[in-house]
């Protein structure tokens, strides 16, 4: 049992292992586990939402991020057309979407702090405009460098498909749910990633390049229009924090040990199921303040919402993620998530010129295909990183005494970090003996696929895990940390191919993967004394 003492950020209560617990718990699957965050008594608080609106403003932010993600890799197989009708080279297409990385940690900088002053629903507004602008700007380049402010735009204007779902994911979603629906979110990114290519390819192969950018038109105006009309803003205020609520259950156990069991039953029977927030039907009398008014649609729909924005400054929220660089668990995630961006940059930047080229010779519609291959991978890894590790997390909690630890969420890096360097030699390789090209497309992507996918969902969930109350603060950093990284690997990756050769420079990436995945180990050994350490600047930070 923990003690007061005990309390450690990301240290929790997620199981009542006895069932005597006064607290909310979940009604749509094991009634034993705590939801976390609690839910608060105003029935416009996004965790009370039904079941149903949860599912359905998930549906919306799912597909927003598959065709923000999908509008920054779509141009990869256009890359040897545009070396002839723009003039270009491939170091200068590599440049550019560099600067998409960039400009994509830039965005969550700023587009962050934006949204929590504004609302979520303004920025995801905000940001289709802008992706309208750049397929207006793109259908009509006649030069590289259009297509450089094509990129930017596009980079910035995508920022919310790396940060902003996730929290917004937070908003309606508790703990014990968070891993399934990150890796989806997870899931979105990739997806988009793959099948932008496939799409684009297709066209080009039977329209012309421009039509890509035409495509993307109508389909980010559609989005527009949905988002406009049906997307409610999940911008929300909570009063209690983690460790209140973590010090209320520990004074109920403490209550329970002194009163004896059975009569904790007895009150327990008029009020565990108070509110549980995640019930079908929200208004239950017993919990909901009906003093607060529910919004009604309009108010709903207002482009910006304020009633429940941060009422800090916004410089303050811009400047807050800089204080998670002193956070190890933010700078590991970062890291993890830096170098699933390494080795899909890899696969988005690298084919064109490996299966365009003798011996394969594949036309940019077939290459495009290739990425249905990693999409699978992408697919299975979101089912092992997401349900599975949610599964496996409450079953480590139960195993010990309902207390859970993040580092139970690491356990399942086993499977990734090797499926990730099998898959980096696979494709590597193979390409350099000219195999045939299954090996490479569909053992050694479709491995990547997998591991990106799944470590993706493992370590943000954990970083979240770690330190929830500044998880919006948590995430910019650590998507900044691997923007940052995926720039720097897009900008480099073609000099480093030219002078290292393929096959040096995959057995080199092996070895990153090998060291970089693996690291998982020093957190599950050291991690939650690190949180111990940070205890106190975690209290200080989150003020």
């Amino acid at each position: 049992m923990l003690t007061d003492s005990d309390i450690v950020p990301g240290t929790v209560h997620l199981v009542d292992i006895e069932g005597t617990l006064h607290v909310k718990k979940d009604e749509h699957g094991n009634d034993k586990v705590i939801l976390r965050p609690p839910p608060s008594k105003n029935i416009n608080d996004p965790l009370r939402w039904s079941r149903m609106k949860k599912f359905k403003q998930f549906f919306m932010l799912f597909w927003l991020a598959v065709f923000l993600a999908l509008a920054v890799a779509w141009s990869s197989p256009i890359w040897l057309i545009w070396t002839v009708d723009l003039n270009c080279t491939i170091q200068d297409l590599n440049n550019a979407m560099a600067l998409t990385f960039l400009f994509l940690g830039l965005g969550c900088l700023f587009l962050q702090p934006t949204a929590m002053k504004l609302g979520r629903r303004f920025v995801y507004l905000m940001c289709c405009v802008l992706m309208m602008i750049a397929q207006i700007i793109g259908s009509q380049a006649t030069s590289v460098h259009q297509i450089y402010g094509v990129f930017i735009i596009t980079g910035f204007a995508a920022a919310p498909c790396d940060s902003l779902v996730e929290i917004s994911t937070t908003d309606v979603f508790f703990q014990h749910e968070r891993a399934s629906f990150l890796a989806l979110f997870i899931l979105a990114l990739y997806f988009g990633n793959y099948l932008g290519p496939a799409i684009s390819g297709y066209i080009v192969d039977r329209l012309s390049w421009k039509w890509s950018y035409y495509l993307q038109l109508i389909m980010f105006g559609g989005t527009f229009i949905v988002l406009l009309f049906f997307m409610e803003d999940t911008t929300f205020r909570r009063r209690e924090g983690d460790e209140e609520f973590e010090e209320e259950i520990l004074g109920q156990i403490k209550s329970r040990e002194t009163i004896g069991v059975e009569e904790e039953k007895d009150k327990t029977i008029h009020q565990v199921n108070e509110a549980a927030s995640s019930s079908d039907s929200p208004d239950d009398d017993f919990s909901i303040d009906h003093s607060i008014p529910e919004r009604g649609y309009w108010q709903k729909m207002k482009i910006i919402q304020t009633e429940y924005n941060d009422k800090r400054s916004w410089f303050k929220i811009w400047a807050r993620p800089f204080l998670m660089l002193s956070f190890p668990a933010i700078l590991w995630g970062g890291l993890i998530y830096g170098a699933q961006m390494m080795w899909l940059s890899l696969i988005s930047t690298s084919q064109a010129s490996l299966y365009g080229a003798p011996p394969y010779s594949f036309s940019s519609g077939t290459i495009g295909l290739f990425n249905f291959s990693p999409l699978v991978g992408n697919f299975i890894g979101m089912l092992y990183g997401g349900k599975f590790v949610d599964w496996l997390t409450i079953k480590l909690a139960e195993r010990n005494k309902g207390i859970m630890e993040p580092e139970f969420r690491l356990y399942a890096m086993i499977v990734p970090t090797i499926l990730n360097a099998c898959g980096l030699l696979t494709y590597g390789l193979a390409n350099a003996n000219g195999d045939p090209w299954p090996v490479s497309v569909i053992i050694g992507i479709g491995f990547l696929g997998f591991s990106m996918s799944s470590t993706g969902a493992i370590c943000l969930t954990y970083a979240i895990d770690s330190y929830h109350e500044m998880a919006s603060e948590g995430m910019v950093m650590m998507l900044f940390i691997r923007n940052m990284i995926g720039m720097t690997f897009t900008f480099v990756f073609q000099y480093w191919l030219d002078r290292c050769g393929l096959v040096l420079l995959t057995w080199l990436l092996f070895m990153m993967a090998l060291v970089i995945n693996g690291s998982f180990v020093l957190l599950i050994i050291y991690g939650k004394r690190i949180r111990m350490y940070t205890k106190d600047r975690y209290l200080n930070a989150k003020q």
